[in-house]
């Protein structure tokens, strides 16, 4: 499988910037960050860093909320949703590593409303890629890349941080 590698320190610098800008236009109180396993949750930490989160990063695990068992079949490796106890009008920033299809961010806001209505969801990610099946998209994005059906995201981490843009062997990018 070849790769190109995107650098994450650029995509870090434009998400934190989108994610500002959020804040100061949409007047964001306080805001909660909240990463979703895995790779949202370390691109989260990576953020809640940059912008000197006051509380701690909630992090989120989607596993049991997802619509696509049928298709990906149960996740071995289950982890602990990590959120305040009332999400009750609070201002949210839901961050993921990838957007492709949308379902993880519906499977993700579906289990944060189980905790209470946030007053509202900024919804930021590292990469947006074509693919959406749903009608959501992202508020904060690091870059809007287009790939082909055969190209995967991969991101490597937590420490260092890494994005790969793989594609099959022998199929031209």
């Amino acid at each position: 499988m070849s790769t190109a590698t995107l650098n994450i320190d650029v995509l870090l610098d434009a998400l934190e910037l989108a994610i500002r800008q959020q804040i100061a236009e949409r007047k964001l109180h306080n805001p909660l960050l909240i990463g979703i396993h895995s790779g949202g949750a370390w691109v989260a930490n990576h953020m809640h860093r940059r912008l000197g989160g006051s509380e701690p990063l909630g992090l989120l695990d989607i596993t049991f909320y997802r619509d696509d068992f049928s298709q990906i079949g149960m996740h071995p490796k289950i982890k602990t949703s990590q959120l305040p106890p009332h999400l009750e009008g609070r201002d949210i920033i839901l961050i993921d590593d990838v957007f492709y299809t949308g379902r993880t961010a519906r499977a993700a806001l579906n289990e944060i409303f189980d905790y209470g209505r946030p007053n509202q969801v900024v919804l930021a990610v590292l990469i947006e890629r074509d693919g959406r099946q749903i009608p959501l998209q992202p508020d904060c994005r690091g870059i809007r890349i287009d790939l082909s059906g055969n190209q995967r995201i991969k991101l490597t981490g937590p420490e260092p941080l890494g994005i790969e843009i793989q594609t099959p062997s022998g199929v031209p990018a």
